[in-house]
């Protein structure tokens, strides 16, 4: 009786799981026999291209608008500054420093911020 017992709970387990699973989306499809199997959605564990894009962007665009406004001899002065202090802020001195299309788009708004 109970290896019943414990067959039965191993069951409702199982379709508890699979109706957790269920309730962030299902596909319904037709098996040979001609029964309707509804399976769960696979979980598409992707990063967002999109978003990527507009993060990188956002980044080249914060860093030409501080060359701009400091002037790149003062940027990179105090890149250098930075990259003496912490691990952190090295990794920081690191992430900014100047790029090309940051140096460009900078030369595009210098004008405007003064």
């Amino acid at each position: 009786m109970s290896d019943a017992f414990h067959a039965f709970d191993a069951r409702l387990e199982a379709i508890a799981r699979k109706r957790a699973q269920m309730e962030r989306g299902y596909v319904g499809k037709v098996s040979r026999n001609g029964l309707i199997v509804f399976r769960p959605k696979r979980r598409r564990a992707s990063i967002p291209v999109r978003g990527l894009v507009y993060l990188v962007a956002g980044f080249v665009f914060f860093k030409s608008v501080i060359i701009a406004h400091l002037g790149l001899p003062l940027y990179e002065n105090r890149l250098l500054q930075l990259s003496q202090g912490s691990f952190v802020e090295q990794a920081g001195a690191m992430a900014m420093q100047p790029d090309r299309l940051s140096e460009i788009l900078a030369s595009k708004m210098r004008p405007l911020l003064r």
